[in-house]
């Protein structure tokens, strides 16, 4: 039991990578597409700030996922490791293909799968499952609504300064707002996996109770750190360049509004799309200053994406599942 243990855990951190090597993308999109740094600064600043902010915000998220998707007195290491097994796999196809798509909801996707192929539809935690979902609605519109508030404030606020002194003051501002938005991605992201390596932990006996240890927060944080400096340049350019081209007060404004969105989630345990959040609020920055700015049929790309995460990574989920329970 140790060893496959081990290699749960192992595959988690291997999620995490990746989630950060598609999501670093979320973080530093925007201080590149205005070109405030060069791609290997804002990576760079990103990875950083990625494994900072789990130890700064508290674990409600990681419970929420150890707790609220399928029951933990229930799921077994076997379907775990199939569950994780079918995030990644969607999560990588997508990152191949540029896809911004949400590596959390890939998680929620995968574990879901899982527990209907081993325990069936009643052991699934509804009540968890449903703080999730609204997360999904509530992320992306929430984005929205901060990135034209707070564009709109500044443009009124800044009407009368010569547009080179705004974009020179905003990008150095930006540079904050990045690091701010990569420290509330880690501080969400990032305890996803904990939730994962906490109920690998608890399903195999280890630790009597649903708690989260140290060493479990220090090598998530990790793990999501190098993933995230070796992040998915596709996705930078999808949503850095494609989506909107931005400003630097507007890319501020962005970045701003969806970290404000994550800590908000972090500190209610929703474990929130750092894609949804960021992408919403650069189309919320771009459309305060004309709706023209914003490339709205890549939104309608990017949307597609999410709609079919959870159930794309639940069917490799099930797949896989149901794999491993062949040879077990």
């Amino acid at each position: 039991m140790l060893e496959l243990a081990i290699g749960a855990i192992i595959i988690a951190l291997i999620f995490d990578f990746v989630n950060g090597f598609n999501d670093s993308a979320n973080s530093v999109a925007t201080v590149i597409g205005t070109r405030v740094l060069k791609p290997l600064q804002a990576v760079s600043l990103s990875a950083i700030a990625n494994f900072i902010g789990p130890f700064i915000f508290g674990v409600a998220v990681a419970t929420t996922i150890a707790k609220g998707i399928v029951s933990p007195d229930d799921i077994t290491i076997y379907m775990i490791v199939g569950g994780l097994t079918g995030a990644i796999t969607w999560s990588t196809i997508c990152t191949y293909f540029g896809l911004p798509i949400s590596n959390s909801h890939s998680l929620v996707g995968g574990v879901m799968g899982a527990g209907i192929a081993g325990l069936g539809f009643e052991k699934l935690v509804y009540g968890g499952l449903t703080k999730i979902f609204a997360g999904i609605v509530i992320a992306p519109i929430g984005g929205i609504i901060f990135g034209m508030l707070l564009t709109g404030l500044i443009i009124t606020v800044f009407a009368s300064r010569k547009p080179a002194i705004v974009n020179k003051s905003f990008g150095r501002l930006q540079i904050i707002s990045s690091a701010w938005f990569a420290l509330t991605h880690g501080a969400n992201d990032g305890q996803k996996t904990m939730g994962i390596i906490v109920l690998v932990l608890f399903s195999a006996g280890f630790i009597p109770e649903i708690e989260m240890p140290l060493w479990v927060i220090f090598a998530a944080a990790t793990a999501m750190g190098l993933g995230t400096f070796f992040g998915g340049y596709k996705v930078i350019k999808t949503l850095g360049v494609k989506v909107a081209r931005l400003r630097p007060y507007q890319g501020f404004c962005a970045e701003t509004g969806g970290g404000l969105m994550l800590a908000v989630f972090a500190y209610l345990g929703i474990p929130a799309s750092t894609t949804h959040a960021i992408t919403g609020s650069i189309m919320g920055a771009g459309a305060a200053r004309r709706k023209r700015a914003v490339r709205w049929n890549v939104g309608k790309q990017i949307i597609y994406a999410w709609i079919i995460t959870i159930p794309g990574a639940a069917a490799f989920g099930v797949a896989f599942t149901y794999i491993i329970h062949l040879f077990v």
